[in-house]
């Protein structure tokens, strides 16, 4: 379980510019992009991945920088 209320959470952009995505405490693997965070939520079951980015609401934690920021 992890320390944030929300499902997904994206941690701040690594040294190679990458950000690890995990859902529910567990990690899916790093995110290069928007379309990278996508593909793991919908591979972890999300239908409306793309959607669910977009209008957020909540539903990812953003650590240390926010959906625009990718490289370190």
């Amino acid at each position: 379980m992890t320390s944030s209320s929300a499902p997904v959470v994206v941690h701040p952009p690594g040294n190679d510019g990458g950000r690890r995505v995990q859902v529910d405490g567990e990690v899916l693997g790093v995110a290069y992009g928007v379309a990278d965070l996508v593909e793991f939520l919908r591979r972890a079951g999300l239908e409306d991945a793309e959607q669910a980015v977009a209008a957020d609401g909540g539903f990812i934690e953003w650590r240390g920088e926010g959906p625009g920021e990718w490289i370190a």
